[in-house]
């Protein structure tokens, strides 16, 4: 009966021992395996990613290295602006080689003249191309307003007068030193010239408004006589350019003076039944222009 006993107790403990040597075995082949296993797990990983790069070339991506470079703060590496094409140099289009003119001034008789015409003012505006930083043409349009001496106001009976004309001509300007804010510079031309002399007296005339209606006396055109012709001019200036907001600007103020030859007919008359009156062959003054030049 013992021996049973110790039989089964002795095969109790071999049986706990193999379980506890399997287990122990077990445990073992498993830390032995960790690194391998690890590198299996982390190479379909990596080969997984390159795949997915490699399918991302093969596909329909923009390709980000074909985009144009941000353009440097400084300006460096070509910048899209260029303000070279102000100045009429060179590029630009037709519009960077217009220029224009506006100004107003006086205008005194030469000592061949003066006694059929005297002083008196005249407004000028022209526009013209600018063909280089030197020379431009220029299509100009002048009005004079001039007053008629004494003597051929009383020659005509009447009691003032005025001379006007009224001229379109085409005149070159060359520039010596455009490239100065302070420059100097030649014109001259040759054009079309309408000289109109009036004579006037003063008459009584009705004067209404909305609120009022009364009598004024104004000065009246009671005979004139015309003439058509051409003509020339010649003369210079200067002009200073102002800065503008980069140090490119283009409008520029101007004073000039020109000898104008207007070559009107001599002309005996009665105009419109006044006195006889006698005018000399050609009106010769001198404009002296004040303005701006854009």
């Amino acid at each position: 009966m013992i021996s049973v006993r110790y039989t089964t107790l002795a095969g109790r403990t071999a049986l706990l021992c193999a379980g506890l040597a399997f287990s122990l075995g077990s445990a073992s082949a498993q830390l032995s395996m960790t690194p391998e296993s690890s590198s299996a797990v982390s190479a379909p990983a990596a080969e997984s990613s390159s795949n997915a790069l490699q399918l991302g070339a093969d596909t329909d991506m923009p390709d980000l290295s074909a985009l144009p470079a941000a353009p440097s703060p400084n300006g460096a590496g070509g910048g899209q602006y260029d303000n070279r094409s102000r100045g009429g140099g060179g590029g630009g289009g037709i519009r960077s080689h217009l220029t224009y003119e506006v100004g107003g001034g006086f205008n005194a008789p030469t000592s061949d003249s003066s006694p059929y015409i005297t002083w008196g003012g005249n407004i000028t505006v022209g526009a013209g191309y600018r063909f280089n930083k030197n020379l431009a043409l220029m299509l100009e349009y002048q009005f004079i307003d001039d007053k008629v001496p004494g003597q051929i106001i009383a020659e005509a009976g009447a009691t003032g007068g005025n001379d006007h004309i009224w001229s379109l001509t085409l005149d070159p300007v060359y520039d010596f030193n455009p490239k100065s804010s302070i420059n100097f510079y030649a014109t001259g031309g040759y054009g079309f010239y309408r000289k109109v002399t009036s004579f006037t007296d003063p008459q009584q005339q009705q004067y209404c408004t909305y609120f009022y209606c009364g009598v004024v006396t104004q000065n009246v055109t009671v005979g004139h006589f015309s003439s058509n012709q051409g003509g020339w001019n010649i003369g210079g200036g200067m002009s200073h350019r102002f800065g503008g907001w980069n140090g490119d600007g283009k409008m520029s103020i101007f004073a000039e003076a020109r000898y104008l030859d207007v070559l009107s007919p001599a002309i005996t008359t009665q105009p419109n039944g006044l006195g006889t009156t006698a005018v000399g062959a050609d009106t010769k003054i001198i404009p002296v222009t004040v303005g701006l030049r854009f």
